[in-house]
């Protein structure tokens, strides 16, 4: 008889039975008939929560291994990988190489990638879809739960897309005996990938519920689907708006004749979801910088439209917990742990000054004489305080201690052993920065290694206003796209602008939604990537002055050390590989590989 493995956590079984549980991260429990499973709504719920466990991808594009070795960097890497930050973690090794230009025909050593993974759910999710109509289930429930299932295949769609540009289109279970045509699909093209992720929103939408209920948080409004829509169809405009059309029988590229159609849809999608007041800024603090950080600590607020659920209980790799905060966090940590993300001294000066004036700072001036951090990051925008830790930074009731070096009563400076009771080094160091976004104070992280409660929010109100402003400029409507990233300004507690531009957008992106897995996909579907991302970055070194407290500070240019982050035209798809053709036949290799 055929089996169906079925994955269940304690926190599912509860929900089925005392509906108070949302979907969170599960265990296997058994193995169960196929026949059963499809008479039994409960579990057919169990097979679909399955599926939403293996959507690691909707944890800051984290690919989840086979081997739990490799778990530790996948939530930081799309950081790694654009202009935001490098990797302080040694340990990282042939992941952070990726960044220098050795993404080949080989592939990305697993890392960001979305194939194998991706076709396992969707066989899953084929599966469901067929079935569930024909099961003796409540009719409304099924209909819902069928949309949630093709919400998640387009997501999956999606994924890989902006991956590998077009990728084979199986929408059935196969079975081992289907024809050779239908076991070796080729590629569609890229276009057909994307416009079958708006159909397939299409399809669904109006059979997702308005609003969650609180049993289900977790899964799709319809809302959560307008949003995917109104992503997938911008980065679809994006790639005929800028990049090189058609390639390979269009497996890559799209007509740039089509941009326009393409930016219609995602202005209506985000439009729809804005007229429907169902969301909003977060904007329930009066300090801007608490009101940002709670952004992301608030769970449930009115600007998230599509979460991935967390609870705070320790679970080891294998049981899909976060580590987000262990890695993140500032040290000291178990294991000499933290401050992964080495931001760079660029992507702090990013961020403005609370009158709208240029955040970038004279870095000649900036190394003469001593500083206090209050002089030296005065008058920030909140978001910069928000997003970013650095020396000083308050962090569970005293501030944080970046100094590298002291300089001693007659000015000689010491890097090693320490002066006076002063260690030469503390214990943060790397760029001089670090990311404070998604960071819970309260988390232990000595004790609970795996284990978050923070949801990581897959759509965001903010980012649908900054789809609108991008696709509402491209379709010649000026005023609303001005309008759009007012609004994601004021709240940010930065002046408002007077004129718009896709400059002034591509900024507000790259501070707004910093460190939420945008940035790297951005520059692709704009095609800068080749000339944003192959160019050298800098830190920020601060010596403590022992007589004065104040700080010596110093630019480290090539942070990265020896090599030079390079990012080649091949790069804007990976490649499908020697291994994946030789599985598939059928399959062409991208342009470049």
């Amino acid at each position: 008889m055929k089996k169906v493995y079925i994955l269940l956590s304690f926190t599912l079984f509860a929900a089925f039975f005392s509906c108070t549980k949302n979907v969170l991260d599960k265990k296997p429990l058994g193995i169960i008939s196929d026949a059963v499973v499809w008479d039994d709504q409960t579990l057919i719920d169990a097979f679909l929560t399955q599926v939403y466990t293996e959507m690691s991808i909707w944890d800051n594009e984290m690919y989840m291994p086979g081997n739990s070795s490799q778990y530790w960097f996948m939530m930081y890497f799309i950081n790694h990988m654009s202009d935001e930050a490098k990797a302080n973690a040694t340990w990282s090794g042939n992941a952070y190489q990726l960044k220098f230009g050795n993404i080949n025909e080989s592939g990305t050593k697993g890392l960001l990638e979305w194939w194998e993974r991706a076709y396992v759910t969707i066989r899953r999710l084929n599966e469901f879809i067929a079935r569930v109509p024909g099961s003796p289930v409540d009719a409304a429930w099924a209909k819902k739960r069928v949309a949630e299932a093709r919400f998640i295949r387009a997501f999956n769609y999606f994924s890989m897309a902006k991956r590998y540009g077009g990728v084979p289109l199986v929408t059935k279970a196969q079975a081992i005996s289907d024809p050779h045509e239908e076991l070796f699909v080729k590629r569609n093209t890229e276009k057909e990938v994307y416009d079958f992720v708006i159909s397939e929103i299409d399809a669904c939408t109006n059979d997702l519920p308005e609003a969650v209920a609180a049993v289900d948080y977790g899964r799709p409004s319809k809302y959560a689907a307008l949003a995917l829509k109104s992503r997938a169809a911008l980065y679809a405009a994006s790639i005929a708006a800028y990049g090189s059309g058609p390639q390979n029988g269009g497996i890559v590229g799209i007509e740039n004749s089509l941009k326009n159609e393409y930016y219609q849809k995602s202005y209506d999608a985000s439009k729809q979801i804005i007229n429907s007041t169902k969301y909003a800024l977060y904007n329930s603090d009066a300090n801007k910088v608490t009101n940002f950080r709670n952004v992301f600590m608030k769970k449930q607020n009115s600007e998230a439209i599509f979460v991935r659920t967390h609870d705070d209980l320790p679970k080891d790799p294998g049981g899909n917990g976060s580590n987000y905060d262990f890695y993140q966090t500032p040290a000291p940590n178990a294991w000499g742990a933290g401050n992964i993300d080495g931001v760079y001294l660029e992507m702090a000066e990013e961020f403005e000054y609370v009158d709208g004036t240029p955040g970038t700072l004279n870095r000649a001036a900036m190394q003469q004489g001593l500083w206090t951090t209050e002089d030296l990051w005065k008058n920030k925008e909140p978001r910069f305080y928000a997003t970013i830790y650095t020396h000083n930074t308050m962090w569970k009731g005293a501030p944080l201690d970046f100094h590298q070096g002291v300089l001693d009563a007659s000015g000689n400076l010491v890097l090693t052993g320490s002066y006076q009771g002063i260690l030469a080094r503390a214990l943060n160091g790397g760029t001089g920065f670090g990311v404070l976004k998604y960071l819970d104070e309260t988390k232990d992280n000595n004790t609970n290694i795996y284990g978050s409660k923070t949801d990581w929010i897959v759509f965001r109100y903010a980012e649908i206003l900054l789809n609108y402003a991008e696709a509402a400029l491209a379709l010649n409507k000026p005023a609303e796209a001005l309008d759009a990233i007012n609004q994601v300004r004021s709240r940010a507690g930065v002046a408002s602008l007077s004129s718009i531009d896709l400059s002034k957008i591509k900024h507000e992106r790259k501070v707004e939604l910093a460190f939420e897995g945008h940035r790297y996909w951005d520059l692709r579907r704009w095609r800068t990537a080749v000339a944003d991302l192959s160019r050298s970055f800098s830190g920020l070194q601060y010596i403590l002055d022992y007589n004065t407290r104040k700080l010596k500070l110093q630019v480290i240019n090539g942070i990265d050390g020896g090599a030079v982050p390079a990012f080649f035209e091949k790069n804007y798809y990976f490649p499908i590989t020697p291994a994946r053709r030789a599985n598939n036949p059928s399959l062409i290799e991208n342009p470049g590989y």
